[in-house]
């Protein structure tokens, strides 16, 4: 073979089988890397040539005039392939930093452009067989494994199939010609299923042996082999083969393996979707007039102009101009921030109403928008903790290992060798890891199915274990407690008929909020006349023959004035602050609760949990939400670094946080929090960060996440003990000689089922 990519060549044993595995050496080589040979789990691939157009990749260079990016690496196999990877590039001239994830199989290149390009560094990755590619065009995860699964389980149910028959002719004498014709035929199925869909459990018995730990894949891959070996060995003579036991315990475990890697692997690159709220350009003032261009070219110290409905492109301070700026992107509230000269904006925000020029203070990656889709990159290679059966496999491996061998020898000893073997591979196939090793998978993929039938969507069986520890619950305001739309909270049916029609013609949120409910009232809409709108400062007009204003009365608040009154000074004329504020003029509007939000955030406190309202609105406003809400702790007036410095401290202060979030600017406070949940209506790059997503309007999935996570633990631990105990017996037993390899190759089966229906009482338990 190949000695870098595998493939069968003719010739002596280091004979490449192309130029470019022959290059790949030789850099390996080179770089004193030689090690990665001896250590890797798995060949790599076959390089191929590198597409063109590298050249033309957008890259982001920093102020040191260093660049960067971050590309997807597929074919990374196992560590040594990232072991590789990484040092390679390291050594390469020119890079500054170079680091690989297996995790979520992404790599983060730091370079000097004046020494190197990114082709070069592109095609030295693909020169060692691995292929670089641009983020957001990765390929399916798990295709490998998937088919794996595919294949074993398709084979294993003919190989039962045809066990039947054997079965079935124990009792009717069946002819010696078909028991042979099934035998060989079940080997033929068993063969693909041992020698390659097994392939992952091999390759992880040897990696664990190389690095001298012992693991789950170890007594799995001698499991198989044995059984396998035996098979082929009873065929060509006599006896019984238990070929359907092999098969079925590689579909199985395959399938545990497959639920436990599909969250695991989807890592996304939620900070692709969180920059994309920056526009791509930007009019910035020249001498004698104005230039569009792109965002990347702008400098601090710039002008740009902003129209209303426009998104800014930079982080700045309002130079000239005023308007209505809707900052969601910053503090996640509905409602929009009147902005005049001096007051700072940011990247991402819209301009609703106005005109504004803005002097450029941050752009690329110093502004607030970056810095947050940073914190969202960083977060998605966060690595999975070890398991429980993690811990416990090394113990069980050895006790399996030393218990099957001294069975061996003992019999062999004082029966015969033959006999030594077939108790041996009763204890091998009794004692099978199978049940331990799906008793997390199959509770887990029932805890995640029962939370999901009631709303709440986990990306991994992690996230939703780790909803257990959580002490914590911090929930963002808007769109998570509340609705997240502006509505109007407190009016007479009158002001509002008359608000009602002075706003009838206006997109403006509150104008919105207001004839919302005007038509949900059933209050027709009265015609108005001399209609002017003033961004920032209200709007006036004749209603029913008399001159109305209806004018800002501080946040949330609206108050609608009668400029025809007597007691003006002036007459209609005269400026609207001298109006005269009629009773029960004023309009209340703001965030309103949830229906059930109460009653979720009742059932949270009945489990134990502290409720937080965590947001970025003003103090008065969060704690009128947090007491209809039944919160009892508030923190307001908090910017997105500011939630996410909040859940850090509650952390290093030994809580376990779960984030509650919809907007944008929850992005750095899921990424933070032990568990990230993110309301499905809420921003893309927040449902792509967090680690549950809830799929309805509504905070019970939450408190129903929480009962179901506690249900998957407790189902855990129960598989746990009773597949520990039915080992500590079966295998006693088996090493007696109680029980023979059919008996055992029955057993394990029921195992298993022991363990799936253990797993059915997480659904149960929550009934």
């Amino acid at each position: 073979r190949c000695p870098h990519c595998g493939t069968p060549v003719e010739g002596p044993e280091d004979a490449f089988c192309c130029s470019g595995c022959r290059m790949a050496g030789a850099i390996i080589e080179g770089a004193g890397l030689e090690r990665y040979y001896r250590e890797r789990e798995a060949y790599a691939p076959r390089p191929d040539p590198l597409p063109e157009g590298w050249d033309a990749v957008p890259v982001e260079e920093g102020s040191d005039g260093l660049c960067e990016i971050r590309l997807h690496v597929d074919g990374l196999r196992c560590a040594s392939c990232v072991w590789v990877t990484e040092n390679i590039l390291l050594q390469t001239a020119g890079v500054e930093e170079a680091t690989v994830s297996y995790a979520t199989g992404r790599a983060s290149l730091r370079w000097d452009p004046r020494e190197v390009s990114l082709a070069s560094l592109a095609g030295t990755i693909a020169t060692l067989g691995y292929h670089p590619r641009v983020l957001g065009s990765e390929g399916t995860p798990d295709r490998d494994l998937l088919q794996r699964l595919g294949v074993a389980t398709f084979l294993a149910l003919n190989i039962m199939l045809i066990y039947v028959s054997l079965y079935a002719g124990w009792f009717s004498s069946m002819e010696e010609r078909w028991v042979k014709l099934f035998q060989w035929t079940s080997l033929a199925l068993a063969t693909p299923v041992a020698l390659w869909c097994a392939v992952p459990f091999f390759t992880g018995a040897v990696s664990g042996l190389r690095h001298r730990v012992l693991h789950m894949d170890l007594p799995i891959a001698l499991a198989v082999g044995v059984l396998y070996v035996h098979g082929v060995v009873v065929t060509l003579t006599e006896g019984h083969a238990y070929l359907d036991s092999m098969a079925m315990l590689v579909a199985l475990l395959l399938a545990g393996r497959m639920l436990e890697s599909r969250g695991r692997r989807k890592a996304a690159e939620a900070a692709v979707s969180l920059a994309a709220e920056a526009p791509a350009s930007a009019r910035r003032e020249v001498s004698g007039g104005v230039e569009v261009v792109p965002a990347e070219e702008l400098e601090v110290g710039d002008l740009i102009d902003v129209g209303a409905g426009e998104e800014l492109a930079a982080d700045g301070t309002v130079e000239a101009g005023e308007g209505l700026v809707r900052m969601a992107i910053l503090t996640g509230e509905a409602e929009p921030v009147p902005v005049a000269p001096d007051d700072r904006v940011v990247a991402g925000s819209v301009l609703e109403d106005g005109a504004l020029t803005v002097r450029v203070e941050a752009v690329g990656r110093e502004t607030v928008l970056q810095q947050m889709a940073e914190q969202l990159r960083i977060s998605a290679d966060r690595s999975a903790r070890p398991t429980s059966t993690d811990r416990i496999a090394p113990w069980f491996t050895a006790a399996t290992l030393v218990v099957a061998t001294a069975t061996f020898v003992m019999w062999g000893l004082a029966v015969s060798p033959e006999r030594g073997m077939t108790t041996a591979v009763a204890v091998l196939v009794v004692a099978c890891p199978c049940a331990l090793a799906l008793s997390r998978p199959l509770a887990a993929a029932a805890g995640l199915g029962a939370a999901a039938r009631r709303g709440l969507l986990f990306r991994s069986a992690d996230a939703l274990l780790d909803l257990v520890d959580v002490d914590t619950v911090a929930l963002d305001k808007t769109g998570t407690v509340t609705g997240g739309d502006m509505t109007v909270l407190e009016a007479d049916d009158d002001v509002l008929r008359i608000a009602a029609g002075l706003e009838r013609y206006s997109s403006h949120p509150v104008a919105r909020a207001i004839t919302r409910e005007a038509a949900r009232r059933e209050i027709p809409l009265p015609k108005a006349d001399v209609v002017k709108e003033e961004p920032g400062v209200g709007v006036t007009g004749e209603v029913d023959g008399r001159r109305w204003s209806l004018v800002s009365g501080g946040p949330g608040v609206v108050h609608l004035r009668d400029d025809d009154s007597d007691e003006t000074s002036g007459g209609p004329d005269a400026p609207r602050p001298e109006g005269r504020d009629i009773p029960g003029g004023q309009i209340r509007l703001g965030d309103a609760v949830r229906p059930d939000s109460r009653r979720a955030v009742q059932g949270l406190a009945e489990l134990g949990l502290e409720l937080v309202l965590l947001t970025g609105d003003h103090l008065e406003v969060a704690e009128r939400i947090a007491g209809e809400a039944g919160v009892s702790h508030v923190v307001a007036e908090v910017d997105p670094a500011g939630k996410a410095e909040w859940i850090r401290t509650q952390r290093t202060g030994d809580h376990r946080v779960a984030f509650a979030g919809d907007g944008l600017n929850d992005g750095p406070g899921l990424a933070e929090a032990d568990v990230g949940i993110a309301m499905g209506t809420g921003a893309a790059s927040s449902i792509l960060v967090a680690d549950g997503v809830v799929s309805v309007r509504s905070l019970v999935p939450i408190e129903a996440g929480v009962r179901a996570a506690r249900a998957c633990r407790r189902a855990i631990r129960v598989n746990q003990i009773r597949s520990i105990g039915y080992n500590v017996v079966a295998v006693s037993a088996a090493a007696a000689g109680w029980i023979n390899p059919l008996v055992a190759a029955i057993l394990m089966p029921l195992s298993s089922a022991m363990v799936i229906w253990g797993a059915s009482r997480v659904e149960v338990a929550l009934k």
